[in-house]
């Protein structure tokens, strides 16, 4: 066998493997692909079954909310014009909370996605309007800290302290 030949088997088996290695590691990415659709698929299924789930909660809170403003029109007996509005009020909010109930995320996020697109303008002085209201909120409420750390005696500090430790902590969300 001559020398031509050697380097021409070398190359010939240097592709095989090249070929081989490149297989492989398509297989590999089509196994990651796979998995991670299916990663993607099973929390997209549970993040809709959390958001429904929540969903029904906050239209029994908005139901609820609506029951409580129904009973307090019979303080306003004397005044038939009070209660027709809140009476009217609590008829709009138990129609938000039907609506909540009979629509999916999938609704509520193609109406949003359709308001977005139809006025971004509205949608982005919104967020500034919601944006500066946070930011206000945080700086008050970052000052009242402030305020109390300084006017409280250590002894007030470690009352305060000891009564937070003491009460029980509930769990939010489920």
């Amino acid at each position: 066998m001559g020398v031509g030949q050697q380097n021409t088997n070398r190359q010939d088996n240097g592709n095989e493997d090249w070929d081989t290695l490149k297989g492989d590691v398509g297989d590999l990415a089509g196994a990651a692909v796979e998995r991670s659709r299916y990663f993607i698929d099973s929390a997209r299924e549970q993040a809709t079954d959390y958001v429904d789930r929540r969903k029904d909660d906050v239209a029994q809170s908005v139901a609820d909310f609506a029951t409580s403003l129904r009973e307090s029109t019979r303080s306003f007996d004397e005044r038939p014009n009070i209660r027709a509005v809140v009476d009217t009020a609590a008829e709009g909010l138990e129609h938000l909370a039907d609506s909540i109930r009979e629509r999916t995320f999938a609704d509520f996020f193609n109406e949003f996605e359709d308001v977005v697109r139809r006025r971004p303008a509205t949608v982005a002085a919104v967020s500034v309007a919601v944006g500066f209201l946070a930011a206000r909120f945080i700086k008050s409420t970052a000052e009242d800290l402030r305020y109390d750390r300084v006017n409280t005696s250590p002894a007030q500090s470690r009352q305060v302290h000891a009564r937070q430790a003491q009460r029980p902590r509930t769990q939010s969300g489920s």
